[in-house]
């Protein structure tokens, strides 16, 4: 895949807690160089990012409930309500995991349908957390994602162990079908695995390591 190809599916992602404004003016710059689809970041810094972004193409994406899932709903929306008044064009949610084991899926579903209402018409991306998942509960999770009216399914948010397989992009794929897309994060560090994300059936990538990948590198680390 020529390299402004797959560029074009990385987020690329500063969610450290340490990030300074040194370090998102540097991701904003970098996500111009390389024409990534969005900077991925945390709500705190999405002001600057819009400054640093204005005029350009890349998209602001930020996370909400993150990285556990276990506000309310209440906060959940009024969080992605703040973060599209300051500039985000693009919403990454974590589910409410516990609620998802519990099998509370009416909680789940109105969770995710109330971020999706309050961002219309932007973009929401619904984390599912594979690695805290078992097999059925993937298939739920991708599937009232779906019926909610989120645009992708997530694989991860990269702080709790794991990150993206092949084998859950794939599963997550064949559930969502071709109405809503798979975005795969956590753990890809090389343009190898980036690609094997996107054969799985990835059409966005999360991931520390975009200006790596993008030159053939490996990098060490991921978030």
């Amino acid at each position: 895949m020529e390299d402004k190809k797959l560029a074009s599916y990385i987020d690329h992602t500063l969610l450290s807690s340490t990030a300074t404004k040194e370090d998102i003016k540097r991701i904003c710059s970098e996500a111009k160089k390389y024409g990534f689809a969005t900077v991925c970041i945390n709500p705190g810094n999405i002001s600057l990012a819009a400054e640093e972004l204005d005029g350009s193409p890349v998209k602001i994406c930020t996370v909400i409930g993150f990285p556990l899932g276990a506000s309310t709903t209440k906060m959940k929306a009024f969080e992605t309500r703040d973060a599209l008044d300051n500039g985000a064009q693009e919403i990454d949610m974590v589910i409410n995991i516990g609620k998802l084991k519990s099998k509370d899926y009416q909680y789940v579903l109105s969770d995710i349908e109330e971020v999706v209402k309050t961002a219309a018409p932007h973009i929401v991306k619904v984390i599912i957390e594979t690695s805290l998942l078992n097999q059925e509960e993937k298939i739920i999770a991708c599937s009232l994602s779906k019926v909610a009216g989120a645009h992708f399914v997530k694989t991860s948010t990269g702080f709790s162990g794991g990150g993206a397989l092949v084998k859950d992009v794939e599963l997550m794929k064949k559930v969502v079908g071709p109405e809503i897309e798979v975005k795969a994060s956590g753990g890809i560090r090389s343009r190898k695995d980036a690609e094997k994300m996107i054969a799985a059936g990835a059409t966005r990538l999360g991931t520390s390591g975009g200006p790596a990948i993008i030159e053939g590198h490996q990098t060490k680390k991921d978030y």
